[in-house]
């Protein structure tokens, strides 16, 4: 009988594809109020309203006889991917990740992390409020260092190129005004190569009006479609297979382009939605490293130094104040972003507050 129910549990779970952290909870159902403490942790972060900009880290340690389960509130563009690790010396400790989406004024979950691993990576449809659960299984005890990294969906398009290359950008006047620019400009030396910044399949060449020499490469991932102007020459035909990082053409300033420096006019466009800004989708951001956060406390049980401390809802003055500290008062320590705290408070309202107001 027992075989029979594993065997009817992993044929439904094939088809309703339960997440890590459910599986999880059937494994504390003789645990009942180990498992119901957890749970309440866990339903209390997606109360939470903190909020981060991205990219984003923080190292902190998980406490085996405390339950808490951290939550972040965030905007994440179009065009842009979230990678999120919360990585650890410690191994054979479960952590669970959920991803939700605001919708029609609820977090939907988006994605879960995999049981037996620590990271998560999405690429949203649309640009949108997000918010991100962190808990670790029952009792875990050990150091963590959580980052959310962004990254492009897209490579670079100018071989040997990035940022600083890109001089023009979405929305500037052109024709003293009468049209904007949709697009972005990257200006490189005339002959370096233009490449794929994703699989997919030329629709079109062309040598007319103000692009010039042309490419319009139909995109496997998101569907769009990329537009390559003003080139010297073109190296690739209609109806084209190429990879990411293949040679589309060289730059040039062909077209209307003919009396300024030699640059790559790159554009994006989705269906009938027309040209969107190609910023998020190539604008490189470098990853962070756990160097960059130093921990200063050496106990996660502190108190208030200064007269009064304002408690903030992200890492930031920028940030709303959502409460206010007194000398002497306790507080407990989940982590710790460069000079800012998350915090902890007597009364289990979670906040940011700056380091410098704590002994």
């Amino acid at each position: 009988m027992l075989s029979g129910c594993s065997e009817v549990r992993k044929v439904t779970d094939a088809i309703v594809k339960p997440t890590a952290r459910e599986v999880y909870a059937r494994e504390l159902k003789d645990q009942p109020e180990a498992l119901n403490d957890w749970q309440n942790a866990y339903h209390f972060a997606l109360r939470d309203s903190l909020e981060i900009s991205l990219p984003y880290g923080e190292k902190g340690n998980f406490i085996g006889t405390k339950n808490t389960a951290y939550s972040y509130n965030f905007t994440l563009e179009k065009g842009k991917k979230i990678n999120v690790e919360v990585a650890s010396d410690t191994v054979n400790q479960l952590v669970f990740i959920d991803l939700f989406i605001l919708k029609d004024g609820k977090f939907v979950l988006e994605k879960s992390n995999e049981k037996e691993t620590a990271i998560l990576e999405f690429i949203p449809k649309e640009s949108g409020t997000f918010k991100l659960v962190v808990q670790p299984e029952l009792y875990a005890k050990r150091d963590f260092f959580l980052k959310l990294d962004l990254n492009p969906v897209y490579g670079f398009p100018v071989a040997g190129k990035g940022n600083a290359a890109i001089q023009s950008f979405w929305g500037n006047e052109r024709d003293a005004g009468k049209r904007q620019h949709e697009g972005i400009d990257i200006f490189a030396s005339k002959g370096t190569p233009v490449v794929a910044v994703s699989d997919g399949s030329i629709s079109s060449t062309r040598n007319q009006g103000i692009g010039g020499k042309q490419v319009w490469l139909r995109t496997s991932l998101m569907g769009n479609s990329l537009y390559y102007a003003h080139l010297d020459s073109v190296a690739v035909q209609d109806g084209d297979k190429v990879k990411t990082g293949d040679t589309l053409g060289y730059v040039g300033n062909t077209g209307n382009a003919k009396f300024t420096p030699p640059h790559l006019h790159f554009g994006i466009y989705h269906g009938y939605g027309g040209a969107v800004n190609p910023l998020p989708f190539v604008f490189k951001t470098e990853a962070l490293k756990a160097s960059q956060f130093p921990k200063k406390y050496k106990t996660s049980q502190t108190r208030i130094a200064s007269q009064k401390a304002l408690v903030r809802k992200g890492p930031s003055t920028a940030y709303a104040k959502i409460g206010e500290l007194k000398a002497g008062d306790s507080l407990f320590i989940l982590g710790q972003s460069k000079e800012w705290l998350h915090i902890l408070t007597p009364q289990s309202k979670k906040g940011f507050l700056h380091s410098s107001l704590v002994k």
